[in-house]
């Protein structure tokens, strides 16, 4: 790719694309609003997604670029269970997922990671194929259960989170290295506040 996708500037000796910059920027706002609970959420994810889908084409890393475009096709999921969820102006309502929803997401995760770490491995996809493989896997069960509003998602992108740093500085993508820090921090004031959520909604519920 060439042209817009390589446009950048300097920083410290790096170049640092603007696709990349942008596009976390984007991702970090997807973050803020899904601690809010609002709508807007996916629409930004969405377009978030196309943008960092072209920076990770640029960085060769494909299993990454998969994973935006899963990101863009599972907002419009998303979109379409939370314009569901909030029919009649209701607040989004939040769960914790049951024994059987976490195991079977946790199942999921171990066998599909292991799929495509040997899919990336046989096409030669990706240099790291077991960490992209993970972070693919796991991004995409991440965003699944945020669609279903389970308060779990939260705790996988922390374990997403602590792969997805090193792997994208070691590629290049010094932006999205940091992003992925200031993800995690992100990513603990949610699971607070969507157990706030929950949990004022259970005792709303226990006293009606």
């Amino acid at each position: 790719m060439s042209g817009w996708t390589q446009a950048g500037f300097e920083v410290f000796g790096q170049h640092v694309l603007w696709i990349d910059l942008v596009g976390n920027i984007g991702a970090l706002a997807t973050v803020w609003l899904a601690i809010r609970r609002t709508i807007w959420t996916w629409p930004v994810q969405f377009a978030s997604s196309i943008l960092l889908l072209a920076a990770s084409l640029q960085a060769h890393i494909t299993g990454n670029a998969l994973k935006q475009a899963m990101f863009a096709a599972l907002a419009v999921y998303g979109w379409v269970r939370w314009v569901r969820g909030t029919r009649g102006g209701e607040a989004l309502a939040v769960r914790p997922g049951t024994l059987r929803e976490r195991l079977t997401l946790i199942a999921v995760m171990v066998a599909a990671t292991g799929l495509v770490a040997w899919f990336f491995m046989a096409t030669g996809w990706s240099w790291a194929p077991w960490p992209d493989a993970y972070i693919f896997v796991g991004s995409a069960i991440a965003t699944y259960a945020q669609g279903r509003a389970l308060i779990d998602f939260w705790w996988i992108w922390v374990a997403v989170d602590l792969v997805g740093v090193p792997l994208a500085y070691w590629s290049g993508l010094y932006v999205s290295a940091v992003v992925y820090g200031v993800f995690f921090v992100m990513v603990l004031l949610g699971v607070r506040e969507w157990r706030r959520q929950y949990a004022g909604r259970s005792l709303e519920v226990a006293t009606a």
